[in-house]
């Protein structure tokens, strides 16, 4: 058990490597209820959400969700969340550490007549993730609910919140219950997998399945200091829908091209890249380890790096700073691994046009 955004989360249950293959072969149950959880309602909802968030709420119908960033005045990220269109309102996810943060963000910059309410402790959530999660997950009509969608439901009986989101990279479900029954919801959902090799999964296995589908990490890839374009997430931004806090900023960026990008770099089986490990091309410094592990799955490290922006292209070779020690690498496209989650993007792309 780890202090993660002060709460107390596990690690691991088994082994890292055990609920890791466990996600990526059949599926795996994750306990994220340490993210904030945030309602937002009230007369001129949604003109104040549209206003604090980069990408276009204005298109979302009931049971629809939606990938945003929140920026501040000069285009960083203040945190990325997924906002929900439900009937009163949205709902909003934010990240852990961040959750107080936000909460005071959203208040002060709403008006008097929208509501911010912090609903964290009332609702836990938990991430079921995996190409057999539609299968084993207890509950029916799953089928119709399409990527980052959600509609209210039943899981082992208990009514639900289930959308098509996740941070693995695969097919899988995120369940919004009242806290006082997760219990029955957990149990119930290991119970049912359990034959099968469903496992429940800490943060180390949540960590290492995220990088390898380059998911960024807000405090590790991304942060104030990082913009959109910067964090490889310009396709969140829409420029075109009207003012949002950091448009003018972020409008500047676009026009003249971010002076950092995110790359992938493979590294040598033992060589693990740390957050804040140098980058460096023929003896000088290009940038900086924001994330790095050793993949299970994929049988060697990886890692993400901000690096000059045009510096590195697919191929090029690196050295990164590993445990004081110069170690190869190279530049690989990202992602690093595809996962069952692809074909339900491809879906929505071709639905959409």
């Amino acid at each position: 058990m780890v202090d993660f955004g002060g709460w107390e989360m596990p690690q691991q249950y088994s082994s890292i490597r055990d609920e890791h293959f466990a996600v990526r072969k059949v599926a795996g149950l994750f306990d994220v209820s340490h993210m904030g959880r945030f309602r937002i309602t009230g007369e001129g909802t949604d003109d104040f959400v549209q206003s604090l968030v980069t990408n276009d709420v204005s298109h979302l119908v009931e049971g629809q969700a939606q990938y945003n960033l929140m920026c501040n005045d000069a285009g960083g990220i203040v945190d990325d969340l997924v906002v929900y269109r439900v009937r009163e309102g949205f709902l909003a996810v934010v990240n852990a550490s961040n959750r107080e943060k936000d909460l005071d963000w959203m208040r002060e910059h709403a008006p008097d007549s929208v509501n911010v309410e912090d609903r964290t402790f009332e609702l836990a959530l938990v991430a079921f993730q995996g190409p057999e999660a539609q299968r084993l997950l207890p509950s029916g009509g799953l089928d119709d609910i399409p990527y980052f969608g959600f509609r209210v439901g039943q899981v082992a009986g208990v009514p639900a919140v289930i959308s098509r989101t996740g941070y693995t990279g695969e097919d899988g479900f995120e369940v919004m219950v009242d806290s006082e029954r997760i219990g029955q919801v957990w149990d119930a959902i290991l119970e049912q997998g359990r034959a099968q090799g469903v496992l429940p999964a800490g943060l180390g296995a949540r960590d290492a399945t995220r990088l390898e589908a380059a998911l960024r990490l807000w405090g590790n890839d991304m942060d104030e200091s990082v913009n959109p374009y910067e964090a490889g997430l310009g396709w969140t931004v829409k420029l075109a829908k009207g003012d949002f806090v950091g448009r003018d900023a972020l409008q500047v960026v676009k026009q003249d091209g971010p002076q950092r990008t995110l790359v992938g770099l493979k590294l040598q089986p033992g060589d693990i890249a740390r957050h804040g490990a140098a980058v460096s091309v023929e003896g000088r410094r290009a940038g900086v380890v924001t994330s790095g592990t050793h993949s299970f799955f994929l049988g060697y490290p990886i890692a993400l790096a901000m690096v000059e922006a045009r510096s590195l292209q697919v191929g090029d070779r690196v050295v990164v700073e590993v445990r004081g020690r110069e170690a190869p690498a190279e530049v690989v496209k990202l992602p690093f691994y595809r996962g069952s989650a692809r074909s339900l993007i491809e879906k929505k792309e071709t639905r959409h046009g």
